[in-house]
C-alpha cells in the first residue's frame, strides 16, 4: 500500500506516524525552530508540532502558584492553571488530583479539612449540621433535631421544656437526677 504524506509526496522508505498522519523523518520537524522531531519528544498545539523547548517558551501556561511554566500534567480550577503539586488544600497541603474541594475565605481546602475547620458540629453526636438538616440552639450549642435529647431517658426535646444539669438537657421528669 502506498501512503501519502502530508508534503503529498509518496512515502517510500522510512516513514513516521504523528497525529494521525505519515511524515517523512526529515520533514518531522518543530513548527518554528525547524528542529527535527523524529527521535526527540513534541508537543501538538493549533494543529502544529513543537519541540518541547519551542512550546515551553510560546505556549505552555504559567501556574498560578509558583509561576513557573507547566510542561506537564495542567491542573483547571478557579479560572486558573496549576501545576499538579501546586494546587493543594490550604490546611494540609496535599494536592487536590481531581477531588472536590471547599472554599472559605478565598482558600481551597480538602473535604475533610473543611468540615474539621469550618463546619458546625451537634453537640449531642459531633457530626456536622449540614445545610438542609433540621437543628437547634440550645444551651449555648448546636443539636441535629434528633440529637436533643433527655440525657437519662432519650426522649426527644425538641419543642418541649426542658432543664440542663452539667450542660446536658433534661426532660422534666429527670430534671433532679443526681446522675447525670
Amino acid at each position: 500500500m502506498v501512503q501519502l504524506c502530508l508534503c503529498a509526496g509518496v512515502l517510500r522508505g522510512p516513514f513516521l506516524v504523528a497525529m494521525g498522519r505519515s511524515w517523512h523523518p526529515e520533514e518531522f520537524n518543530c513548527a518554528y525552530c525547524k528542529s527535527s522531531l523524529a527521535d526527540v519528544c513534541f508537543v501538538e498545539e493549533q494543529n502544529n508540532v513543537y519541540c518541547e523547548r519551542c512550546y515551553e517558551q510560546f505556549f505552555a501556561p504559567v501556574c498560578a502558584k509558583c509561576s513557573t511554566k507547566i510542561m506537564g500534567e495542567v491542573m483547571h480550577a478557579l479560572r486558573q492553571t496549576w501545576h499538579t503539586t501546586c494546587f493543594v488544600c490550604a490546611a494540609c497541603k496535599k494536592p487536590f488530583g481531581n477531588s472536590l474541594f471547599h472554599m472559605e475565605d478565598g482558600e481551597p481546602y480538602c473535604e475533610k479539612d473543611y468540615v474539621n475547620l469550618f463546619s458546625t458540629k451537634c453537640h449531642g453526636c459531633d457530626f456536622p449540621v449540614e445545610a438542609g438538616d433540621k437543628f437547634i440552639e440550645a444551651l449555648g450549642h448546636t443539636w441535629h433535631d434528633t440529637c436533643f435529647i433527655c440525657a437519662v431517658c432519650h426522649m426527644n426535646l425538641e419543642g418541649q421544656p426542658f432543664y440542663s444539669k452539667k450542660d446536658k438537657p433534661l426532660c422534666k421528669k429527670h430534671a433532679h437526677a443526681i446522675n447525670v
